[in-house]
Parts: C-alpha cells; sequence; structure tokens
C-alpha cells in the first residue's frame, strides 16, 4: 500500500443473515424448539472498493441500511468482511455509536478510563488527558454520577471528548452531530477544523448534507450495499439528492397505482391496472423557473453590496395541493455555503403561497462581497426529509459588486476606533 494511503478497501462484501421468526424468552425457546428458523440474507455491502488518502476528510453518505455504517465497523474491526480485505495505516480511534464502550453502571470518570483504555491509552496518559477531557465534555458536576441517568447529549458530549483525545491518526465518526445541543455541535465543526490542520484522517458518516459539502474533501454515495460513486462533494450530494427525488416519485407513483386498482377494484370495471397509464403521475408540485429581482420587482443579475434582492421561485402543482414548504439556499460560486432558509423551520403559511404559484424571499441590504452566487432551492412535503422537487445552479448566477477594496465573501459593517 502506497505510504500517503490511511486507509485501503478491495472489494469487501458483508452478508448478515436475519431470522424470520425471534425467540427472545424462555418460554418462547422451550416451547419451539422443534420449530426450524428460516434466515434471510441481507447484503449490506457488496463489493465496496475506496482509497482514502492520509489526511483527507472523507465524507460517506447514503439512505438508511444503505451500508454506512457497516462499512465503518469494519474499517474499526468490529465487524470481518466475508470477502476482500481492508488495510489500515494508522492507529484508529472510533465514535461509532451512542454508550459503545461505556458502563452505565459506572460514572462518567471511571467510563473515561476505561473508553481511554479500549482505544489503547495507558492509564497515564488517560490521567494527563483527563482534565481536558472534562472540560470539552462541559460534565465537571455530572463527572462523578453514573452514565446510566445521562441524557443521550451528555453520554454523546463525554465519548466524543474521549474519541477525540485518544490523539489517534484516523477517527471514524459515525453521526456525531445526530445528538446534542448546537453549541456543541458547534463545537464538534470546530474541532474538526482542527483536525484538518493537524492532517489527520477522518471519515464521517452523517445525513447532515451541509456538513459533509462544507468538511469534506471528497463523498462516497453508498446506496443498497453499493458504491455508487466516490466524488467531490458537490456532485456527490447533487445525486443523492436526486436519487432521493427519484425513490419520492417512486413511492407516490405506487401509492397512486394502489388507488387506482382498488377504485377499479370497488367500481367492479373490468380494466386490467396494466393498463393504468404511469404518466398521469406527476410530482405534487414542480420548480419552474427562478428569477433574481431588485426591490421594484425588475429582474437583473448584478447588485450592489447593500441592495435588496428578491429570489422568486415559480413552480407549477397538483390540483388539490394546498400547503408546501420552501427551501432556499445561497452559495458563492466556488460552492461555498453562504445562506439557507426554509419555510418549516420559520413557521411559515404557505397556503397563500401556494395559491400564488410563485414564491419571494426577500433579502433586505444584502451583505455579500464581490462575487458571483447562485441558488439551489427546493420544494418539500410535510418535512424537509421528504423532497419534491430540486435545482442546481443550472438556473443561473446573479453577481455582487462591493465599491470598496475590501475582501471576503460577506460585507460587514465597521468602524475605525
Amino acid at each position: 500500500m502506497n505510504q500517503d494511503t490511511a486507509i485501503l478497501v478491495d472489494h469487501i462484501s458483508k452478508t448478515f443473515e436475519i431470522p424470520h421468526e425471534r425467540r427472545n424468552t424462555i418460554r418462547e425457546k422451550v416451547l419451539e424448539f422443534r420449530k426450524k428458523t428460516f434466515f434471510e440474507k441481507y447484503n449490506a455491502l457488496e463489493d465496496v472498493s475506496l482509497e482514502i488518502k492520509k489526511g483527507e476528510f472523507f465524507g460517506i453518505i447514503g439512505r438508511n441500511g444503505s451500508g454506512k455504517s457497516t462499512l465503518l465497523k469494519i474499517l474499526a474491526g468490529i465487524y470481518s468482511p466475508d470477502s476482500g480485505s481492508v488495510t489500515v495505516n494508522g492507529q484508529v480511534s472510533p465514535f461509532l455509536e451512542l454508550g459503545v464502550g461505556f458502563n452505565p453502571e459506572l460514572s462518567g470518570k471511571d467510563n473515561i478510563f476505561l473508553n481511554g483504555t479500549i482505544l489503547g491509552l495507558t492509564f497515564k496518559e488517560i490521567e494527563k488527558k483527563y482534565p481536558k477531557i472534562i472540560e470539552f465534555s462541559e460534565l465537571e458536576q455530572f463527572i462523578h454520577l453514573k452514565v446510566k441517568n445521562y441524557s443521550s447529549g451528555m453520554q454523546v458530549r463525554l465519548a466524543f471528548s474521549v474519541a477525540i483525545h485518544a490523539n489517534k491518526e484516523i477517527l471514524l465518526m459515525d453521526e456525531v452531530l445526530a445528538v446534542g445541543d448546537s453549541n456543541f455541535q458547534a463545537k464538534c465543526l470546530t474541532e474538526f477544523v482542527n483536525f484538518k490542520h493537524q492532517k489527520k484522517t477522518i471519515i464521517l458518516v452523517t445525513h447532515d448534507l451541509g456538513t459533509a459539502q462544507k468538511y469534506c474533501d471528497r463523498i462516497m454515495l453508498l446506496r443498497n450495499g453499493r458504491n455508487v460513486l466516490i466524488s467531490n462533494p458537490k456532485d456527490a450530494v447533487s445525486e443523492y439528492i436526486m436519487q432521493n427525488m427519484s425513490d419520492e416519485e417512486r413511492r407516490i407513483y405506487e401509492k397512486t397505482q394502489k388507488k387506482s386498482v382498488e377504485k377499479i377494484i370497488v367500481d367492479d370495471i373490468n380494466i386490467d391496472p396494466v393498463f393504468i397509464d404511469k404518466t398521469a403521475v406527476v410530482k405534487a408540485a414542480t420548480i419552474e423557473n427562478i428569477e433574481f429581482l431588485d426591490e421594484t420587482k425588475t429582474e437583473k443579475n448584478l447588485f450592489k453590496t447593500g441592495d435588496d434582492l428578491i429570489i422568486r421561485i415559480h413552480f407549477s402543482k397538483m390540483e388539490g395541493v394546498e400547503e408546501l414548504n420552501f427551501g432556499v439556499s445561497i452559495y458563492s460560486q466556488e460552492d461555498y455555503f453562504i445562506f439557507g432558509i426554509n419555510t418549516l423551520f420559520d413557521k411559515i403559511d404557505t397556503r397563500k403561497i401556494v395559491q400564488n404559484g410563485f414564491c419571494d424571499v426577500h433579502y433586505k441590504h444584502i451583505g455579500l462581497g464581490t462575487n458571483k452566487y447562485y441558488v439551489r432551492a427546493g420544494i418539500y412535503e410535510d418535512k424537509v426529509e421528504k423532497l419534491i422537487d430540486f435545482v442546481d445552479q443550472s438556473t443561473g448566477y446573479f453577481q455582487v459588486q462591493a465599491f470598496n477594496l475590501n475582501t471576503g465573501i460577506v460585507h460587514l459593517d465597521y468602524e475605525w476606533a
């Protein structure tokens, strides 16, 4: 293996056997001991290969059940692949699941020493790092409390703090930001930046696409245990979003087809369901185009720093749709995420917007620096996870010109004192 390579995965596969019937109690096991249990094979990973360079921040994304956590556990040495090989060049510090390596009957302090020992630290090393671990976790007043009495957020803080102070070359992180308050998440992200500066190798499994795009050098997209692609963050996330949209369209079609079949049966009409017109099933809403307007609602593409900017999203919808959710994000031409909003989080009643057929977002006195920017917009159902339609920078750019010599993406009001 090349010395610049941290992890080399060569055509690995992993299969689990899932029992059709479970016997958990002693009574079930005694009464049904003669009954044969049938197992179904589940291919968690199929012929997955990848190479991660030293110092690389590598992301893994995919839907639930795509094999992300299984792959991470194989990299950590918890699982062994059924076929293929994994070569790791360096010591690994894993943070895979909430509570793994913790004894709930022990105090937080005892678990620091227990977990640190599992990660390969000596007693003296843990003693030396102990004050920093406590400080980072912000659990000073709870450190002598049994871990079983910790909230999930407190357990994450403690586990993450131990993992990052293990001082290993490779960190494996599985949904580290899924639990915990916003302050702790911000602290974790700051540590990610420090890891990058220290040239540590980080493998992050996450559903947070914004974090993945911001911090990862490359991203792998897994689907049904297979490697769909390994690419730059922008392309990988766009492909993931498009796949989710296709899945949602398929779900809507199957749901609509089922209702159509049921109606045919109820009405006792002799029509073969095969001839149901699939083209009749359309999205609940579709983004038609996006305009950039000034404060007078005049379309333009060039703005000055401090101008008002209106982003107008034109869309069509199915009959009967009364309410939708809209998300709008602004990116620089270098793909830096600037700012994102959505009507769900802002608790906006969108019924009037849906009636109008367009959605306006009015940004007042835009504090953007000289650059070109593009918009990503999405229409969702009742939750942000249920994406109906999505557009990228193919809609075009708008440009901002700051009439001064200051640099940077954003423009801040300031004065010299």
